[in-house]
Parts: C-alpha cells; structure tokens; sequence
C-alpha cells in the first residue's frame, strides 16, 4: 500500500484557527490545542487509509468524504496521488460545497 500525500485547503485551516480562536475567547486555550492536535492526527491516517471515511451524506460523490470526530468532521476529497482536507466543521452542520473542491486546487 502506498501513502498519499495530504493538503488542506485554505477553508479547513481557517476553520482549524477559528474553532482555536473561539477556545480562546471562551479562556480555554488548552481545549482548542487538544482540538486541533487530535484533528490533525486523525488527517494523518487519511495518508494510508484515504477510505476510512463516509461520503458526505449531503452529496453523491464517492471521492468526497468525512471522517467524523466529534463534534466535527473533517471533510475530504481523495484523489489517486493525495487526500486534500476541505472543511472541518461542526458535526451537525450541513456543508455547503466549498469552490476548490470541484477545481481540484
């Protein structure tokens, strides 16, 4: 088995800093850092195991898919060279499809 190389997009790196912003203003920085470590640890399985998320009931597109930490899933498109993380967002909020996702970028 071959490992893919993983990017994320600008919009999931913005949500990555605003979900730490937010822990922040709420005087819980430690709990935003824990957040973020533990998303991007499980990204990092996405590199040997690009399938171990669901498609994102939301679309029909078997290459768009989530891994569900909750409360959020981390969004992803897989490609047959790398897995690019889209989104990450709160669980119980429907995703509308981001610009970069179908240009492929």
């Amino acid at each position: 088995m071959s490992s893919r190389r993983i990017s994320i997009a600008e919009s999931a790196v913005r949500d990555l800093e605003d979900l730490r912003d937010w822990c922040i203003a709420l005087s819980v920085p430690e709990v935003g850092d824990r957040l973020v470590r533990e998303i991007l640890e499980r990204i990092e399985q996405l590199a040997d195991f690009p399938d171990s998320g669901r498609a994102v009931p939301e679309f029909e597109m078997p290459w768009l898919r989530e891994l569900v930490h909750p409360p959020f899933r981390i969004v992803y498109r897989v490609d047959v060279e790398r897995v690019r993380v889209v989104r990450v967002w709160r669980s119980e909020r429907l995703m509308p499809m981001p610009p970069d996702t179908m240009a492929g970028s």
